[in-house]
């Protein structure tokens, strides 16, 4: 691995150049979900670099959720399973109450144009097309949101005619080998649109939370935006900050 000065242009640290690299290893798909890494030492003599920076890189993929750290067993790349995928990006929390499992029920999965806006948020071309979905979740059985979901049909081919599981960030990663890396939101208050109402079962007008989500694999793709009307009656948005 090159080393770079620290008055060098775009210097970065030696551990996110470790960092770095590792993270592409993950995307290329060199290691598998559920495989071990080798191990700290043999990584810093592979990559010329002090088993400490390797260990800091490895500390950051783990807390970015990419890796997992099993004592006394090694490192291992993250396999993104239902529960992982529900409570590390749902976030809707009942008040008062310990967080359950959300529901899902499709409404609807096709394949179309794709619309200017989906065009903008996952940065399509023209004449890209996406696979749209709209689902209902909900908690303990009562909806509370509704999900408008694209995803570009290049990179999910037949999406749209399977049968959708609850959590689709593991299905993306097992079917298609695309892991979600990150997400960026945005949260605004609404009112419930007309054609939300009725999947909600409340009146249109009703004041909802709008979560606007795109969210970025591995490499960096926008490769779904999510667009989620949220009942905020007895429910709340919970998010910890570091």
């Amino acid at each position: 691995m090159e080393r770079t000065g620290s008055n060098a242009v775009g210097f970065r640290p030696l551990y996110r150049q470790v960092y770095d690299t590792l993270l592409r290893r993950l995307a290329d798909a060199v290691w598998q979900p559920g495989q071990i890494l080798p191990s700290e030492g043999v990584l810093a003599a592979e990559l010329g670099v002090s088993q400490g920076t390797v260990r800091k890189a490895l500390d950051a993929l783990t807390a970015d959720s990419l890796l997992v750290r099993r004592q006394g067993r090694g490192t291992f790349v993250a396999e993104h399973d239902d529960k992982q995928s529900v409570f590390r990006f749902f976030k809707l929390r009942p008040d008062g109450a310990v967080a359950g499992t959300p529901t899902s029920r499709v409404v609807s999965a096709t394949e179309a144009a794709a619309t200017l806006d989906e065009r903008d948020r996952l940065a399509l071309l023209r004449n890209a097309r996406v696979v749209r979905m709209e689902r209902v979740r909900a908690l303990d059985g009562r909806p509370c949101l509704v999900e408008t979901i694209a995803v570009p049909a290049t990179l999910f081919p037949g999406l749209a005619a399977m049968e959708l599981p609850n959590t689709l960030y593991s299905l993306y990663a097992t079917r298609f080998g695309i892991t979600i890396a990150t997400a960026h939101e945005r949260l605004k208050a609404i009112a419930l649109p007309a054609d939300k109402a009725e999947l909600l079962g409340r009146p249109a007008g009703t004041p909802v939370l709008e979560v606007d989500r795109v969210a970025v694999d591995l490499e960096d793709r926008p490769v779904e935006w999510r667009l989620s009307t949220c009942l905020t009656e007895d429910i709340h948005y919970a998010s910890v900050l570091r």
